[in-house]
């Protein structure tokens, strides 16, 4: 349990509860939950630049780190096609892979597919029935796609002042204003009362927020004066508790309630809102193909990772069907902006298609 390991080595709650926000950060899960010691390591693990551990901003904005992938890509003779949605995948008599099917009616004809997309959108939606053996395709309807996640973009016209660390007269960011910064993290107790309502259809009372400012670091994300401000929250439940939607009343019911804790950190903040888009769960699974809203394409917890990612004996990138390779978060090791199963399905692929 993540609470054993914490008590083990720290004293402070509002540390433990910092640190255990990395253990349960998209999974509906609480500090509690058998595992979830876990979910901390994968996300302290690994390197930047040579710091163990540490995390960076992507100047421009996350999709400037798709436009470089793109530009190494074409400079390798890739073609690269956007807004072209893959409707199916076309296999042969014998059932190996021949390329795959647009919804435009074009088909791109080749001997190795890699989905980046999650298991479930690859295997059941993508690849034809029948051509999948049964225990596959079961364990793949089985995986935990289980979310608590409502993302919120906010913009404001002017940087948060926090109780805390009040601003500088001059308005420019602060050091905390570049990190990080956790709300209703001041002991793990909170973080499960959190998952608990949501474990119940409610979204929690009195979410765990994390709240990034990019334009902080990056000023060409916003004009001058104003910011950019990210807000990853949980709990909230992909369904209501009675059937109720997510509708546009229910999203900004919780968004109010989301402001509402952050206003209690920073007065004005509410003040300096102006705009704001709400990723519910559902909002997730519509707009980015997130099954359930998760962002990892499936739980990470133990019985999900390793040799069992995404199924039992399928975990080397390879699928049921030969010249299909997974090679999105859905795969070994998991979430993660780091580019691991990417690489390694591209490996095994590679090494496949030389043997052809």
């Amino acid at each position: 349990l993540l609470g054993q390991i914490l008590d083990h080595w720290f004293e402070s709650e509002p540390l433990k509860a910092t640190l255990a926000t990395d253990a349960v950060i998209g999974a509906m899960s609480s500090p509690h939950t058998p595992g979830s010691g876990y979910v901390l390591l994968h996300h302290v693990m690994g390197e930047l630049e040579g710091r163990r551990g540490a995390w960076g901003y992507v100047a421009g904005g996350m999709g400037a780190l798709s436009q470089a992938i793109a530009c190494v890509a074409a400079t390798r003779g890739a073609h690269i096609f956007t807004e072209k949605a893959v409707c199916r995948v076309l296999l042969g008599r014998d059932g190996q892979v021949q390329g795959v099917a647009l919804r435009d009616g074009m088909e791109v004809r080749c001997k190795v597919v890699l989905s980046n997309a999650s298991p479930q959108l690859t295997f059941l939606e993508l690849t034809p029935k029948e051509q999948l053996p049964e225990d596959f395709a079961q364990r793949i309807r089985r995986i935990d796609t289980r979310s608590p996640v409502t993302k919120i973009n906010v913009a404001v016209d002017r940087l948060p002042s926090f109780l805390a660390a009040p601003n500088a007269r001059d308005g420019r960011p602060l050091p905390h204003h570049q990190c990080s910064i956790h709300l209703n993290c001041e002991g793990t107790h909170l973080l499960h009362q959190a998952f608990t309502e949501a474990a119940g259809g409610h979204p929690s009372s009195r979410p765990m927020i994390e709240l990034c400012i990019p334009s902080a670091l990056d000023p060409g994300l916003a004009p001058r004066g104003c910011h950019v401000v990210s807000l990853f929250t949980q709990y909230t439940p992909y369904k209501l508790a009675g059937g109720r939607p997510w509708d546009e009343q229910a999203r900004n019911a919780y968004a109010d309630t989301v402001f509402d804790c952050i206003e209690d950190y920073a007065p004005g903040f509410k003040a300096s809102v102006i705009g704001r888009d709400i990723l519910t769960p559902p909002d997730l699974e519509r707009i980015f193909g997130l099954p359930g809203g998760n962002i990892f394409h499936g739980g990470m917890s133990l019985d999900q990772l390793y040799f069992a990612r995404p199924a039992p004996s399928y975990s080397s990138y390879r699928s049921p069907i030969p010249g299909l390779y997974l090679c999105g978060s859905g795969a070994h090791p998991g979430g993660g902006v780091m580019g691991a199963a990417g690489r390694n399905a591209a490996r095994v692929a590679l090494g496949d298609f030389r043997r052809l």
